[in-house]
């Protein structure tokens, strides 16, 4: 369907080169754990002239429309030698916590937890190293003569395989823009 949208911006000749999906959740603590979250579908398409970024909110009660009712934004950056890209990093903080808690909680109640109480002493210190040392990665691109050079186009998942070969096609596109 996003496809199907950016076609009718493309110019005489341009076509996708490479693309990535991401759908992204945000759980609210606010809400049932049981109720599914909503959450974002972010598409990125390059074409040999320009990068789209297609964002969507997808509920779980609505089918995707691709329209104002799923606030749908549609960001596009020519290929540039002034293109900026831009690595960002963040410690998982919630991950780090949650880990804690399952540790000191398998301390607290480790006189009546005598097997799984190593286990999730182990799992808790798992999770604080991982969330430490794995932190979440983005690439943010930015085009400073934009007038949206405060919106960035946002690259996530990077460890997967369509987003290194879309990360490698810019970087690619950019030194011969």
């Amino acid at each position: 369907m996003y496809r199907a949208l950016l076609k009718a911006r493309f110019q005489k000749g341009e076509a996708i080169q490479r693309e990535h999906h991401v759908v992204r959740a945000h759980t609210r603590l606010t809400q049932s754990v049981l109720r599914e979250p909503e959450q974002e579908a972010v598409s990125l398409f390059a074409t040999d002239r320009r990068l789209f970024c297609v964002q969507s909110s997808l509920r779980p009660d609505r089918p995707p429309t691709a329209d104002d009712k799923d606030q749908t934004v549609i960001k596009e950056f020519p290929f540039k030698k002034n293109l900026l890209i831009t690595p960002q990093r963040q410690i998982r903080w919630g991950e780090i916590g949650v880990g804690a808690a399952m540790g000191a909680f398998a301390l607290l109640f480790a006189p009546w937890l005598s097997f799984t109480g190593p286990f999730m002493i182990g799992l808790g210190a798992a999770g604080m190293v991982h969330g430490l040392f794995l932190p979440t990665r983005w690439l943010e691109i930015k085009n400073p003569e934009s007038e949206s050079a405060q919106d960035p186009i946002t690259i996530y998942a990077l460890r997967k395989k369509s987003a290194r070969s879309l990360v490698q096609f810019i970087q690619v596109r950019k030194g011969s823009g």
